[in-house]
This record gives structure tokens, sequence and C-alpha cells, in this order.
């Protein structure tokens, strides 16, 4: 009896469902055609897009459309780059002779007396009020070419590290020296007003800028900036180089020698740049290569590898023997079989031992590879207090055309490290070639206030590069020492680069971009060098090795990036799938790809235009008086990080906004600005075109009575031009933020346009465009068009209009027509009668061609994407051909990384240690104590008892990713079907909403299919490389250009300075400094 009346209660529920599930489609589809009409009429209404329509038609016989020639334009850009970086190295070449004449001259004083301006020291005083030594008054005013930073641009001055002693004689000697680069500093600001900072960096340690700064310490007082550490220093000191280090790990290297020895090589690391190559083996009485995968090659030495053997380096443990003899033979292998094949630099080779002693036979090694040669240089590093066996370390370098050091303690490293660059540098020097050198990509960031730039910029235009050039002794006396004396530079920031390639000229979808000879990105739109580390900004650990590979990914056979590293000229085109809206809206396009090289530059420039409409632009004529009086107009604006007319170049033009500028120029009050005379006439013709919608917007205002939810209207010009109408007020209006100066996505900048205006030259002609915004909670929905014009058989895109609606305007329009009257006739109707969106039995949703919902009955479901809600009717509509799903990847994404980390408890000392500390302690002078103490190891060690618990820490590291997006096919304009899930069956309807890119979705409520169904997300997933592939990507070294100079040998060198100071004399001033700088350095990465 039981199973019967089971079977009957299933009958029932079945019956029911069968009852219920029928959702009439010629309902569902009245209500979209009602809607559609509706949403039009609003939409059209409240944006006057008929309006600028028929102003555009009205001006079709007096335009004409030109298609853009890009071959011709890239040259025309690549030019204007040559003249403004050119001119950047004619400053470096006058800093530089400045220098070398004024050393000629000086005479070495060690009783030298001399004040000079301390950037850490200037305008500080002491408790009796009076200025500290080294720090007198030093004016400073805020320059908003210096990034409104307080500067002095009548002087420069000195930046000493906190391990440099600031009164040392060949300091102060070294600084008085200087003092003529002042004149130059000021002359080159004259001449070439768009210079940043210059500044010398001098081989002694000190750093003078120009202009005059207040340098400001870290959070710990100390100064670490050391300018010989800098890129622009060490490409320019020296040549390209192959390096292979050499660690001894033997059991006689524990404690701190091992940390030392690891300190070590991280400081040739960090000397070491993308034109240089680089391998590191750890020897005993085996060879062992820290990273495997690069046995017996060289790799990159760019920023990813160098990162990625600091990381192999710290895993390093002591054991065994050592035997020098295996590891030597090897790395001269390695170097000879790199220079046979013309792998690596093809340029200095070098060898760096660091070891505690060296007591085999070694000699028939150098025999056998080296000698007579001596092709390859050998430097040593004896670590340790020891001095046994430092006749046989120095030896080696000596033979070997090196340097010999000797480092006890971790303040020794920095100092010692950098005498490898200064041989290195010696036939350069002797020869006096003074290569001019071109970093790759960096950000700034010790300069103060650089850091909130990271959120008011286009990320990819953050970056700058460095322009240096070398300064030597051109003494006789020295000449065959080669003494380098230092480095000059400047700053070339890449925004101010890329400006000369206009963006009105590029158009919606088109860029331009600027390439290494490594293949690396200095400066594309697609480039994200930060990343969000909790509520932080922070670079990319790889930002400034992005290859073009990884970013124009359509390439697959590398076909542009090859010619461009190549340093060819030419273009090449490539389907694409290109993406807005932070990657959530995918787009086909054809883009036209066009290249040349930068001459005396290792750089490429680029420039890609999207085929049909990105190639056309229409011309347009009107006087300027017409012109100037619709360009006042209240609601009209320009780009403001548009070059209308240039600002820059003289300072009494700086406090002119681009606006302010445009129509003092237009007016005659400044005849001297330079503009774009073509982007002028095309912003004025556009104001006059536009004119009309600013009385139609306040005709509404004034004569209608507004809709409530319709909030802005706006519209969006080729040449940058905007004009906007705020229907409702500021405490009425829900999108506070858009059209905002903080609203970049919806702006024209530098390196886009706005969103709405790419989405709407995408859309079909005549339609509206429409998607929810979702601006931290705060949402509602934009709907665009484009406006076309058509001349001599062409149509060009004139620009972009739109309205911006609230959510409650069209949730009440919306619910008001989806919906039967309780009257209503269902006698020929199939299916649930009378039917509601209303009802608690039916879920129905807007959704846009990508899939985000507009509409829905939870708030918190506008702005998500449809599958994540529903996975069911998603997987279904995919299924049917209705969505279809577009692959994308990110090769500069971040992924987690767990690993486990302390927590931030104060740990304990174990009993154990605080014996031994005490036994050392007593048994030690307090000097040697300090000196062989390792901090670091006893911070970071098993000496300390954490009292928590381990916790787990997702640390971002790069990876490559990928991540779906979906289309809708709008040929498909209806779908209905039943969905079974379990014990009910879901029926769902989709109608297109005509006239528009939405559908309409009536779902059952009640059926839940999540448990056979799951949501459908669009969340990005690391590319797992099996351990083969990932080794290959490695150490694959794809196609790269060479630096042109190589200076690796001259006969008149001095080879017998081959270093041999017993000891490293350190002031008592400079040593607890150096010290506290290799702590902080090495406790707090």
């Amino acid at each position: 009896m039981r199973k019967l009346l089971r079977i009957l209660a299933f009958f029932f529920l079945w019956v029911m469902a069968e009852s219920q599930m029928k959702i009439p489609p010629e309902t569902v589809q009245q209500w979209a055609s009602v809607f559609s009409v509706q949403l039009r009429e609003l939409s059209t209404k409240y944006s006057g897009s008929l309006l600028l329509q028929k102003k555009l038609k009205d001006v079709e016989s007096i335009i004409k459309i030109v298609e853009l020639n890009g071959d011709d334009l890239v040259i025309d850009y690549s030019d204007e780059i040559e003249r403004m970086l050119g001119s950047k190295m004619k400053s470096v070449k006058r800093l530089a002779e400045s220098a070398e004449d004024s050393d000629l001259y000086h005479e070495f004083n060690a009783s030298l007396e001399f004040d000079y301006y301390n950037s850490m020291l200037i305008n500080t005083m002491d408790d009796d009020g009076n200025s500290v030594e080294l720090g007198g008054e030093f004016s400073l005013e805020e320059n908003e070419h210096f990034n409104n930073l307080p500067v002095n641009t009548q002087q420069s001055n000195i930046q000493v590290p906190t391990n440099v002693y600031n009164k040392d004689p060949n300091i102060l000697n070294a600084i008085y020296n200087s003092e003529a680069l002042n004149d130059v500093y000021i002359s080159n600001f004259l001449k070439d007003p768009t210079l940043t900072w210059q500044y010398f960096g001098s081989s002694f340690g000190f750093f003078r800028i120009y202009p005059g700064i207040k340098w400001t310490p870290d959070t710990n007082g100390v100064v670490a900036f050391d300018c010989r550490n800098r890129n622009w220093y060490i490409q320019a000191a020296t040549s390209p180089k192959d390096i292979i280090i050499m660690v001894d790990i033997s059991g006689s290297m524990k404690g701190l020698k091992m940390t030392i020895a690891k300190h070590t090589i991280n400081t040739i690391l960090d000397t070491l740049g993308e034109n240089d190559f680089v391998n590191v083996i750890a020897y005993t009485d085996y060879v062992r290569y820290v990273e495997p995968c690069f046995r017996g090659t060289l790799v990159q030495a760019d920023l990813d590898n160098r990162e990625h053997f600091k990381l192999l380096v710290e895993e390093l443990h002591v054991k065994g023997e050592a035997k020098i003899k295996n590891a030597m033979k090897e790395s001269f292998k390695i170097l000879n079989e790199a220079r046979l094949k013309g792998q690596g630099s093809m340029c200095n080779q070098a060898i760096m031992l660091i070891t505690d002693g060296a007591m085999e036979d070694y000699e028939s090694v150098f025999e056998e590879f080296n000698w007579p040669d001596r092709r390859v240089r050998v430097f040593t590093y004896l670590i340790g207090r020891e001095m046994t066996f430092s006749q046989n370390t120095k030896w080696i370098a000596c033979n070997n055309k090196g340097y010999y050091t000797h480092i006890s303690t971790l303040a020794d490293v920095q100092e010692n490290v950098m005498e490898y660059l200064h041989v290195l540098s010696r036939p350069m020097v002797i020869n006096h070639d003074h290569d001019i050198i071109w970093t790759e990509a960096y950000m700034d960031t010790v300069l103060p206030n650089t850091k909130e730039l990271f959120t008011t910029k286009a990320q990819s235009l953050l970056l700058m590069t460095s322009v240096a050039m070398p300064v030597f002794s051109k003494k006789k006396e020295t000449l065959s020492h080669g003494i380098l004396l230092g480095v000059v530079g400047t700053d070339i920031p890449l925004m101010e680069v890329m400006k000369l390639a206009p963006r009105y000229m590029l158009g919606p979808h088109g860029y331009a971009f600027l390439l290494n000879n490594n293949g690396y990105i200095l400066a594309h739109p697609d480039l994200r060098p930060l990343y969000k580390d909790g509520k932080k900004l922070k670079p990319k650990p790889n930002y400034n090795s992005v290859d073009l590979a990884e970013v124009e990914w359509e390439d697959i056979d590398e076909l542009l990036r090859t010619a461009m590293v190549k340093g060819e000229t030419g273009s090449i085109s490539l389907d694409i799938r290109a993406s807005v809206d932070k990657g959530k809206r995918p787009m086909y396009l054809v883009n036209n790809y066009f290249y040349t090289n930068i001459d005396e530059t290792p750089f490429s420039f680029g420039m890609a235009l999207t085929r049909g409409h990105g190639s056309l632009m229409f011309m347009g004529n009107v006087s300027v008086e017409e012109g100037l009086h619709d360009l006042t107009s209240p609601d009209l604006s320009i780009a403001t990080e548009w070059t209308y007319c240039e600002t820059d170049i003289d300072p009494a033009h700086r406090k002119y906004t681009q606006i302010q500028a445009v129509i003092r120029y237009l007016q005659g009050k400044e005849p001297d600005l330079e503009c774009d005379e073509v982007l002028l006439q095309q912003t004025l013709f556009d104001a006059v075109v536009t004119a009309p919608l600013e009385a139609y917007w306040n005709a509404l205002m004034l004569n209608d009575r507004l809709e409530p939810g319709v909030e802005t209207a706006f519209l969006g010009t080729r040449s940058g031009l905007m004009r906007i109408i705020r229907y409702a007020g500021t405490e009425s209006r829900v999108a506070k933020k858009f059209l905002t100066p903080s609203d970049k996505d919806n702006l024209f900048t530098i390196d886009h346009f706005p969103l709405w205006y790419r989405l709407a030259v995408e859309n079909t002609a005549g339609q509206f465009y429409y998607y929810p915004i979702n601006d931290k909670g705060v949402k509602y929905v934009i709907a665009t068009t484009a406006a076309r014009v058509s001349s001599g058989g062409k149509t060009a895109m004139a620009g972009a209009i739109g309205v911006q609606l609230s959510l409650d305007l069209l949730e009440k329009r919306f619910w008001a027509i989806a919906k039967q009257p309780s009257d209503t006739d269902c006698s020929t109707i199939e299916g649930v009668c009378p039917l509601s969106c209303e009802s608690a039995d039916l879920n129905c949703f807007l959704v846009d061609n990508n899939g985000f919902i507009l509409l829905s009955k939870e708030r918190n479901e506008v702005g998500r994407f449809f599958g994540e809600v529903d996975g069911s009717i998603m997987a279904s509509l995919i299924k049917m051909g209705m969505f279809k799903k577009v692959s994308l990847f990110d090769y500069q994404a971040m992924c987690k990384n767990s690993h486990h980390h302390a927590s931030s408890a104060r740990p304990l000392l174990s009993p154990f240690y605080v014996i031994v500390a005490l036994i050392r302690w007593i048994f030690s002078n307090a000097l040697m104590f300090l000196l062989d103490f390792n901090f670091c190891g006893l911070w970071h060690s098993d000496y300390f008892v954490d009292a928590h618990k381990q916790k787990k820490v997702e640390a971002l590291q790069p990876c490559d990713t990928a991540y779906p997006s979906f289309m809708y096919d709008p040929s498909i304009r209806e779908a209905n079907s039943l969905i079974k899930c379990g014990r009910c069956q879901k029926m769902f309807v989709v109608q297109q909403i005509p006239d528009s890119n939405l559908v309409l979705v009536v779902t059952q409520a009640y059926c839940d299919c999540s448990r056979q169904y799951g949501p459908i997300l669009l969340d990005p997933k690391e590319i797992k490389y099996i351990a083969t592939v990932k080794c290959n990507r490695m150490k694959s070294q794809k196609v790269r250009r060479r630096p042109e100079s190589c200076h690796a040998y001259h006969p008149k060198e001095d080879a017998t300075d081959c270093g041999g100071a017993s000891a490293i004399f350190l002031s008592l001033f400079v040593f607890p400094a150096s010290l506290l700088v290799s702590l902080v350095h090495l406790c707090w990465p």
C-alpha cells in the first residue's frame, strides 16, 4: 500500500510539473518586441543619436574620407621618436665631455676640504637650530614637470649611500670635480625643456642628480640606493658578458661563509642585464647545476632567470670536500661551446669563483682551456677570515686577467663585487669608446611620490628607459689602468615617447608599441606591469621582461616579433582575438601591423591599425571663428592626456590645460605654441557638428518631463572631443563616478578610447549596445551607438553617442511589460497563462551578447555572468550554438603559490643557541663577534622556535593562464527547451530583443538543476606545463639582436692590477653603516 501511495504521489507531482513547465514562446516573443520598442525610444530620445546622425548626413558633401597609409605613418612617427631620443643623447654626450675634462685638469688633494649639498641632509637643523654639516639651506619648489616634486632647477645635489663615507678624500675630490656638471645640467635643460632627471653616478658610489631634491631614507633610516647597482650604470660601464658563477658548497663553507657566498652570488646576479648570459654551478667533489634544466648551457640573464637563480641559491646546503678542477673544466666547456656555436653574448666571458680556498692542482685546466689567449677572465672571491689559501686564489685571478678580492663580512660584498665591472670596462676605457646604451623598460620607485602615479596613469606607460654613457679618465699616466670615473645619463618616460604617435590617428582599437633588441616590450597598451597584492599595487617580478609574443599571442609563428627584433621595416596582417572591459568582452578583429627600427637605439617601433573603420578617417573643415565659438561650450571637453598643443617645451606654457592651450593658440594669444594642426582642425569641425546636441539636451531638460533614472547623455568623437549633459543632479544620480576624471575606462586616455566608444563601433550599424556596470556595488546601465559618416563610397566612424540609465528605470519599464493582466484571454495559449515575470514561479533575465546579466529580480545578480547564476541553461545555450565560447590567454598573469610561512608572533630563542651565543661572546672580542655572528641566519634559522602554528600564506607568482569568454550568435533569434534535472524538468525560453545586443531569458524558478549542472565560471585557469616543456621554455633562446659594440680586449690593458689587498679597511663610521645596510638587505628583502 505504501509503495502504491508513493507512486501516486510521484505521478501527481509529475502532472503538476508538466502543467506548469510550459512557458508560451509567443508570450515571451511579444514581451521582447514591446520592450525593444520602448528601449530604443528611450535611448534614442535622451541620447540625441538621430539628431547627431542627421547633422553628419548634412555635412557629407563637404567632407572627405581618407584611408590611412600605415607604411607612411610608421616612418613619420619613428622619425619623430628618433629626433626626440637623439636630443637626449646629445645632452648625455655634453655631460660626459664636461665630466672628463674636469677630471683631466684636476690634481688629487688628499686634504681637500669641500662642503657640498648632501640630498639627505639639506634643510636639516640640529638641536641648536643650525644647519647640520653638508645640510645647508637648499631652495625647493614643486614642479609639475617633475611629477610635482619639490626640486631646485638651479642646482644639483649629491646622494651618498649609507655604506659610503661622505667625507672620504676620494669622494670629496670626485664630488668637487663633478661640480662642473651643474652648468651643463642647466644648459641642457634650457636647450631641451622636455628633459627630466639628469645624473652622474660615480664609481666611488655617490650620485649627483639634477634638479636637486630632498632624498628620503627608507623606514629603517638607511639610504640603500647605490647608483652603481642600477642597470644604466652597469650596462654603460661594461660590454655584454657571459658569466659562470662557481660556488664552493663543501663542508668548510658552513655558517656565515655560506651566507656571505649566497649574498655574493645574488649581488653578482644583480649586476647582470638582459644582454648578458649566465649559469650557476655549485661544486664539492662533484659538479652540480643549481638548475639542472640549464645543464651545459647559458641562459639569458633577464629578470625572470635572475630571480629564479636566487631562489635556487637559497636552497644550497654545504656537504663534502671541495674539488675545484672538475667544476672549472665544466665552466670552460660551457663558455667555449657558446662561443663556437655563436650563442650567448659573443663578447666578454668570465668565471666567478666563490670559495674559502683552492688546494688542488688546477693549472692544467687553464693550460688546456684558457692559455695563452686568456679569452675567459676568472674573478675570485675568497670567503671568510682565514687567509691560508689567499695566494692560490689570487694566483688564479691574476693569471687569467681577472681580479681577486677577499670578503670576510657581509658588509664587504657590495664593494668587492663591483670590482669586476671596473676590470671588464678596461678595454673600453683604454680605447675611449663612448658607447651610448639604452636600458630596458623599468619602473623607478626610488624617488618619492612615484607610487602615487600607479593609480593615476596608464599602467603600460608608467615605465621609463634611460640613456647613459661611460665617463673615463683621460690622464695619460693612468691610461693602461683603464679608470672608469662613472656614468652619466638621463631618464626618458615612455609616455612622452608614445605621445609622438597620436592616439586619434590610430583609431578606437589601434595602438602603437615599442620593443627592444631582445623582443621585450617597452610600451604596449596590453602590457600590465602591476598586480594587486591585497590593497596595494606592486610591480610584477617579471614586469620588464614581457616578450612581444606574450602580448601579441595570435602571432603563433612570431613573424612580427622576429622582423621587429631584427630591425626590419615592413607590415603584416593578423586575425586576432581582442578583448575589452578587463577581458570580459571578446571581439574578432583583423589588425594590420606596421613596423620599423629607431636608428641609433636598440628599439623598434610598431603600430596596429584595425582593418575597416580603424583605417578610415573623415576630414572636415570649418573656420576658426565658427569652431572657437562651439569649442568654448560648457558641456564640451577634450582628452586631457592627448597632445593638442605641446605645453611642456616652454615652462611658461605648463600652467595651461590642453583646452586652455588650444583656445589661446586659436585666439592668437600664444602663437609660439606647437600644436597639431590636423587634430585641431578636426576638433573644431567636431565641435561645430555636435553643437546642436547641447541645445537638444538642454531643451529636453527645460521642456520635457524627464523620466527619473535617465542620468547622463554623452558623445565622443575620434578627435578626443566629448560632450556631456547631466540630466540628474549629483545627489540623485546613481552613477556618480561615471565620466568623472577618475573614471579612466570611460574617457579618452593616452592608451585607449572610452569603453563605450570601442563597444559601439563594433556593434551592428544603427543599433544601440547595452551593457551593465558594477562599480564596487554601484550598478547602472550604459546604452551606446556609433555615429557613421559616408562619402565617396566609404563609411567611417565619426564617433559614438549614448545615455546612462539607472537600474530602477529599466526594471520599472521591464516588469510592467513582462506580465499578462489577470483578465487575459488564455483560451488559445498553451501553457502557463496569465504569465508574469513577477511571479515566484518564473525567473526572468535580460542578458547581453557576452552573457552578462543586465536585469534580474535579484539585484546582486546584475553584472554577473549568467553561467555563474544558472549553469544548466547557459550550458544548453552553448550546446545550441546561441552562445559560443572564445578562449583567451594571459601570459602576464599572477597565480597563487601556497607555501608555509612563520607567523608574525615573537619568536623564542632555543636554550641551546643561547648557550652557544654566550660562549662565543665570552671567547671572542666584540668586533669579531659582529663580523662572525650571522644575524640573518639567526633570524630565519631553526634556532628560533615559533610559539604559534605555521600559517598558510598565498604568495603570487608569474604564470600563464587561459580563460573563457562568450559571444552571442545573432543569427539564432530564439530558443526553448527542457532540461532534465533529477525529479524535475526545467523549461526555458530565450528570445532576442530586436535592434539590440540583448536576449530575454524566461525560466522556471522552482526546478533546481545545480546538482546536475555546476556553474560556468569565467575564472582563469593556470596553464600547467610538464617538466620538460617548462624547462625548454625557460632555456629557449628566441631570436634577438646583439648590441653592435663589444669591448672584450685591448693590448695595452694592465692585467697585473688584479687585486690582492690582504684586508678591507673600513672607517669606524662606514663599518657599522655598511653592516646595517647589508643586514637590512638580507633580513628584510
